[in-house]
């Protein structure tokens, strides 16, 4: 992108967007919810709003996922597996979605958003329960593990929550030690999507790395924060202002 084109209301935006997301993703997560929108509003196609938002996305999932590893909440040699289908997973996804017209997407995207909004409110609600059916290893890692990764590289939010989910309802972990191995997973799913859309050109440099830097301010922010406020707020939040920008976006 020329730097002459860039706006510098718009990469304030982004970098103030960025901020409030990296601090709601750390105390409650969902803050892809609203940084998609905050990309598309800038008017730059939907495929490069997928793909810069995996930039700037990929920051807080490598961190966490370092701290899984270092801390030995997870073992990289157990999970090094799932990593690898999750990895292909999102690879399939990231390309498939590239072939989707961009008029299409233009709709698919806003549509996805509204529904992952409304699920991401209610479910702090929903009781996970461990399925007496578990799946096997195997299964886990080569259906359900890539199917997650499909969808993350295709489109991404709410991808760690499904992760989390899946690995209670289909493994029997409790809701911890779900989310600690769904750190590694993610990042997996975002490092492959990233690659792909770095190799097929899609990504924006410039607001990619304004709004990594906010990511990380609002991260170091929201840990300091992260028993001081009410989760649930934050998520409705959260929809709030991605329905908010949705509807600027149609308008």
């Amino acid at each position: 992108m020329d730097l002459s084109s860039i706006a510098i209301d718009l990469v304030a935006l982004l970098f103030f967007v960025a901020v409030l997301a990296g601090f709601i993703d750390t105390v409650a997560g969902g803050g892809g919810l609203m940084t998609i929108p905050a990309l598309i509003l800038t008017g730059m196609p939907p495929i490069a709003a997928l793909a810069t938002n995996k930039l700037q996305g990929s920051m807080g999932t490598a961190t966490a996922t370092f701290l899984m590893f270092r801390r030995r909440r997870v073992s990289f040699i157990e999970m090094k597996p799932f990593m690898f289908t999750a990895f292909a997973g999102s690879v399939i996804g990231t390309i498939a979605v590239q072939f989707i017209n961009t008029d299409v997407l233009q709709f698919i995207i806003p549509l996805i958003l509204v529904v992952i909004a409304v699920y991401f409110l209610v479910s702090p609600f929903i009781k996970v329960k461990a399925n007496k059916l578990l799946l096997s290893d195997s299964k886990y890692k080569n259906i359900v593990v890539p199917v997650v990764g499909i969808y993350d590289g295709m489109f991404g939010p709410a991808t760690g929550s499904f992760f989390s989910m899946s690995g209670v309802a289909c493994k029997g972990y409790d809701l911890i030690e779900a989310t600690a191995r769904a750190k590694p997973l993610n990042f997996s799913t975002n490092i492959a999507s990233l690659i792909v859309f770095i190799i097929s050109g899609h990504v924006v440099w410039v607001y990619g790395f304004v709004m990594m830097i906010g990511q990380a301010i609002g991260a170091w922010v929201g840990a300091h924060m992260l028993f001081k406020v009410n989760p649930v707020y934050l998520r409705a939040l959260v929809v709030l202002m991605c329905l908010a920008m949705l509807i600027k976006y149609t308008n």
